[in-house]
């Protein structure tokens, strides 16, 4: 989860304001009309709600495919890997 900083902001972060309670507010705007995440105890709650809301929640990567694994899978889909002495990789395009 990445949070988006600002240092324009007095809370330090984009899509949050600071209520006159002292809770903190996420949202932002869509087409020109505001959007609210909820209200929070913490500027960093309301960050989190604002990064996962606005998409920035990015899903573990899976692990890479070995080589073998790569050509299974390429025969099983009746792909044809062309080999290359002259790449690092040995596959000519890759």
């Amino acid at each position: 989860l990445r949070l988006h900083l600002s240092s324009s902001r007095a809370t330090g972060y984009k899509g949050v304001q600071q209520c006159p309670s002292g809770r903190f507010h996420a949202g932002h705007r869509v087409d020109g009309r505001r959007v609210c995440y909820g209200t929070f105890d913490t500027a960093v709650e309301a960050a989190v709600a604002y990064a996962r809301a606005v998409g920035e929640y990015q899903p573990p990567a899976p692990p890479p495919i070995v080589a073998a694994e790569g050509e299974v899978a390429a025969e099983a889909e009746g792909l044809r890997l062309h080999l290359s002495s002259s790449r690092a990789t040995g596959y000519k395009g890759v």
